[in-house]
């Protein structure tokens, strides 16, 4: 069991190892095509689309691996996951268009880029990949759902170098960055379909639920931890950007992207391990421990390395203007570290069916952080915005700690 996690978990870290050096290859595009504040102006629209999908949509991969295990039950579990994904786009594509159509000056989106901030989140909707990314860690094709997740970094990158030297200005890297995320849930659901074809009778919110008591219970509390995790970096970026401008937006984004690099290596490590601990719930604490030790170690060194390399990456990718970057990327580097070190914690709590538990020790601490942001910013910028993510991260762990105790 500990070999197949580490097994799986490998080929998620490699993906996003792969990802993350091409993603400094489109970024270094990015800001020096657009300025710092055109690129900031770009991150807000991103931000988003990324913060209403990221709000409004369920995690129905956890769904599938906990309900498919029974090879009776695969049908119903995809066919649920289906169904909640379709109910995300729809409401999460009403949303869209009646905050950007209402919305004033409040909303850091620039108001001539609020048509292509709709047509983008409506794209970042419909491009979901949780049900096949469930199908395919349900069948441990895990190289195949690491082939598919470097189809976004490839397309952004390729471009991103287009857009560069044809048109560098935002609407044509919002154009990449969708084709990116169509290109990504294209490859995923290629894969899905050839491990596990899906009828459309199967398609329901309230099969599953008739069978299962405790599915709506369960796909709320991993779908609210699952959004705040999301949700709430965006809207860390907007509410930076609503407080000190586009410019200062930009800047943040370029810290989070280097610095938060670890985040993406702790969801991987909470979706290569939560499988093995519903497989096997004797094991779940020896697995958990062992994982969790190795993230540890992988985390301090990834902080070493930001503060001894990150101003020079900084400046060789984004360039002097972004200098301001490299603080609140140390910060968020860290924060991203002891979410590292707390993955095993969340996954072994919600493989014991403590999804809202689990959510809750995310909320309080999320909410307090993203609540500071109007008192923090103005005094401290970026660096006090990296402050309060990193608050947050300190306290969710501890009480993911708290919660396991003994267990």
């Amino acid at each position: 069991m500990i070999r197949r996690a580490l097994t799986n978990t490998g080929w998620l870290m490699g993906a996003r190892g792969i990802n993350g050096v091409l993603s400094l290859g489109y970024l270094a595009l990015g800001t020096r095509a657009l300025g710092l504040e055109g690129f900031g102006q770009f991150i807000l629209v991103t931000a988003f689309a990324q913060a209403i999908s990221g709000l409004v949509s369920f995690q129905t991969w956890q769904a599938v691996v906990r309900w498919g295990q029974r090879r009776e039950g695969i049908g119903d579990a995809i066919g649920f996951a289906v169904g909640l994904d379709l109910l995300t786009f729809a409401a999460g594509s009403v949303i869209a268009a009646a905050v950007l159509g209402l919305a004033g000056d409040w909303l850091p989106v620039p108001p001539e880029l609020r048509g292509e901030a709709l047509a983008l989140t409506v794209v970042w909707l419909l491009a979901i990949r949780s049900t096949p990314t469930g199908i395919l860690r349900l069948h441990d094709h895990y190289a195949k759902a690491a082939a598919a997740d470097s189809v976004t970094s490839i397309v952004r990158l390729a471009g991103a170098g287009i857009a560069f030297l044809v048109s560098p200005t935002i609407p044509a890297f919002l154009l990449v960055w969708a084709l990116g995320e169509l290109a990504t849930a294209a490859a995923y659901w290629f894969f899905a379909l050839k491990v596990e074809p899906i009828s459309l009778r199967t398609v329901s919110i309230v099969r599953l639920p008739r069978a299962e008591k405790d599915a709506w219970g369960f796909v709320w509390g991993t779908g609210l931890s699952g959004m705040l995790l999301i949700a709430s970096r965006q809207l860390v970026v907007l509410l930076v950007g609503a407080l000190g401008g586009a410019a200062l937006a930009g800047i943040y984004r370029v810290a989070a992207q280097l610095g938060e690099g670890l985040l993406k290596l702790a969801q991987a490590l909470l979706r290569a391990t939560y499988p093995e601990l519903v497989r096997d719930p004797e094991q779940a604490r020896h697995i958990a421990a062992r994982i969790g030790k190795i993230a540890l170690f992988t985390g301090v060194a990834a902080v070493v390395l930001a503060a001894l390399a990150g101003h020079w990456v900084i400046v060789v990718i984004a360039g002097r203007e972004y200098a301001a970057a490299y603080v609140p990327m140390i910060v968020l580097s860290a924060a991203a570290a002891i979410e590292l070190a707390g993955a095993t914690l969340e996954a072994l709590l919600v493989s014991r069916g403590h999804a809202l538990r689990n959510f809750l020790l995310r909320a309080v601490p999320t909410a307090l952080a993203v609540a500071s942001l109007p008192f923090v910013v103005p005094l401290a910028g970026a660096n006090g915005a990296a402050a309060a993510i990193l608050a947050a991260s300190l306290l969710t762990v501890a009480g993911l700690m708290w919660a396991n105790r003994g267990r």
